[in-house]
């Protein structure tokens, strides 16, 4: 499909340049409007999937943080981006982990919150896992 290409079981690589309608990738659906901007675009995906991660495909933290998050139980949304999509991401990071709709930030933001005891409770909170 135009504009999609799966890059791994669990990754999904999404040209936002381009126009895609809607496809399903494992349980999570992906759905792009023509008349988008590229930020528009990124913008409804954070908000529809509780827990994306936009990486470069040369990205090896992108696969830490989904490994992570995996052995919590949370399978998140995985877009690799373009270097120009990259620029038009909301956080100051080249790799952007959003929870809920709110930029988390990169790997060592993750740790963090895992560590202090506040990523699970997060998770839940947005609907990513069940306790």
């Amino acid at each position: 499909m135009q504009g999609l290409r799966r890059c791994s079981n669990d990754v999904v690589q999404l040209d936002l340049s381009t126009t895609v309608t809607t496809t399903n990738t494992s349980s999570t659906s992906l759905s792009i409007d023509v008349e988008e901007s590229v930020e528009t675009k990124i913008q409804r995906l954070i908000t529809e999937h509780p827990v994306i991660i936009f990486t470069r495909s040369s990205c090896c933290m992108c696969h830490v943080m989904k490994k992570l998050l995996a052995t919590i139980g949370v399978n998140p949304t995985v877009i690799e981006l373009d270097d120009h999509e990259i620029a038009a991401l909301p956080s100051s990071s080249e790799d952007g982990l959003f929870i809920g709709g709110a930029c988390v930030g990169g790997l060592e933001s993750l740790v963090a919150l895992h560590v202090s005891g506040h990523l699970v409770p997060k998770l839940v909170q947005v609907g990513a896992l069940w306790v």
